[in-house]
């Protein structure tokens, strides 16, 4: 029999509030200046005292919903007892057995994920380690972050799936607005409980500590998963620890024995009261949600008829789908829904996922330096579903649309980008185009119909792309027929 894994995750997330999770602190993650957001509360003085964040605890509520979790009407926090440099009181206020949410599930690829529990916690702070120095530093800023952490069954069976997992929870807090789960920025941090056997009973479990990307949460459990099965072919133990992943080195290495529960000595925090909340104060919550990532995709399966892959490429990127929804909004008052819109919608998808993304770079789409309103998107697809510009035109004036935020009629009109849509004017050019290339006119009348393209470049060329391609096709069959 061969080995099989199995694998749970524990998803780190900080919250978007606007203040820390028992203070009034600012919760900003882009402070670069250290320990200036702190205070006696969130740097744990004798003497202060801790206050719950209603708005921490509504979005841990509001992301169980969204993973059909329950939602018990009784929940408490507990002191975490741990003592590290970056942990400022000597212990962390978590949940132990009263989390906010639990019993929830999560699909990936049509197959549940049950989720154990999703509890609510504060971030420690961050050590700093200058580089050829023989001491580290404390930045306190993050102390005290809302910090909602979900756990897994042990149920996962490939690294894939579990960076799968964490992809589609990353975009569920997205759309839900309760974190940027940024990964690189630390604001979304995966780990990783594996473990290998050949029968049904569980082997030795170990611990991958702070995957800080989809790519590491891959790698990171496959080399575990191999080394565990190596280990134990050539008749050895695996040791219940944590390890770390190192990117460079593409392996893990061992941090430290792992703790159990025990270790940590849970007791109820004493400085909080529990908390007790009514169904319909859940039922509010769930009334304040947004439409989730696999709704959405099933609507615009249906409402724009569009394919998985247009799909998905729309729904990984928020701003994008917005976006998208917004230039809809705008054909629907140009057009009833029928084969023009369907045509509209899948032109628009091919120009905003290929050549909007490319123009984009690091501008962002709800950001000031973005000009391209939905209103003047649209109309720039009109004006190419209509035929009344080429696409090499089109990417001239998207390109100036990106630099001015000008209306395309109007960066058409000043430029002279007009189409020519007069039919003797193009046969003029025709002409002239066959008159230079008479031998490969007289191979297309011999039946190499594959040279027909090659003189609509010419013609397209010669009007630098402003002639109408229905009318030039058109007129250059009928040329050659004579």
């Amino acid at each position: 029999m061969s080995y099989k894994p199995t694998i749970g995750l524990e998803i780190h997330s900080e919250l978007k509030t606007n203040s820390k999770m028992f203070c009034s602190c600012s919760n900003d993650s882009e402070e670069k200046d250290p320990n200036t957001n702190v205070c006696p509360v969130c740097m744990g003085h004798p003497g202060t005292l801790p206050v719950i964040n209603e708005e921490a605890v509504k979005d841990v509520i509001k992301t169980g919903l969204a993973l059909d979790c329950e939602i018990p009407n009784y929940s408490k926090f507990d002191r975490k007892n741990y003592f590290y440099p970056d942990i400022p009181k000597g212990y962390q206020i978590s949940q132990y057995d009263k989390p906010l949410c639990q019993k929830g599930f999560l699909s990936i690829d049509e197959r549940k994920i049950k989720i154990t529990r999703i509890h609510l916690e504060e971030d420690t702070g961050r050590l700093v380690h200058p580089k050829g120095e023989d001491y580290s530093l404390v930045d306190f800023n993050r102390a005290g972050v809302p910090l909602m952490e979900l756990v897994t069954e042990p149920e996962i069976k490939t690294a894939i799936e579990a960076k799968k997992f964490a992809e589609e929870l990353q975009l569920i807090l997205k759309y839900l607005g309760v974190s940027s789960a940024d990964m690189e920025k630390g604001q979304m941090r995966v780990e990783a409980n594996i473990s290998v056997s050949k029968d049904s009973n569980l082997g030795t479990k170990v611990e991958i500590k702070n995957l800080n990307s989809f790519k590491a949460v891959e790698r990171g459990i496959e080399y575990e998963i191999e080394r565990q099965k190596e280990l134990l072919e050539n008749g050895e133990e695996v040791v219940q620890e944590t390890r770390g992943w190192d990117e460079n080195k593409s392996k893990t290495f061992s941090q430290r024995k792992k703790e159990d529960a025990h270790d940590y000595r849970y007791f109820p925090e004493p400085d909080l009261p529990s908390i007790k909340h009514t169904d319909s104060f859940i039922e509010e919550i769930r009334s304040e949600m947004s439409e989730l990532p696999q709704q959405k995709r099933e609507r615009f399966k249906k409402e724009y008829n569009l394919e998985e892959k247009e799909i998905e490429v729309l729904i990984r990127n928020k701003k994008l789908c917005d976006y998208f929804e917004e230039i809809v909004l705008e054909f629907k008052k140009e057009s009833q829904k029928g084969d023009d819109f369907y045509k509209l919608i899948k032109l628009c998808v091919n120009y905003l996922t290929t050549d909007l993304l490319g123009l984009l770079g690091e501008v962002s789409l709800d950001s000031k330096k973005f000009l391209i309103t939905p209103e003047n998107f649209s109309k720039f697809i009109i004006l190419i579903y209509k035929g009344d510009i080429s696409s090499k035109i089109a990417k001239m004036v998207l390109v100036d649309m990106f630099k001015t935020g000008a209306s395309p009629s109007n960066i058409i009109k000043e430029k002279g980008l007009a189409q020519i849509s007069d039919a003797s004017e193009i046969e003029k050019v025709i002409a002239e185009v066959i008159k230079n290339n008479e031998k490969v006119a007289e191979d297309y009348r011999n039946g190499k119909e594959n040279v027909f393209q090659f003189l609509i470049g010419q013609i397209m060329a010669k009007t630098k792309g402003k002639a109408n391609p229905q009318t030039v096709k058109e007129r250059l069959k009928q040329y050659l027929t004579k």
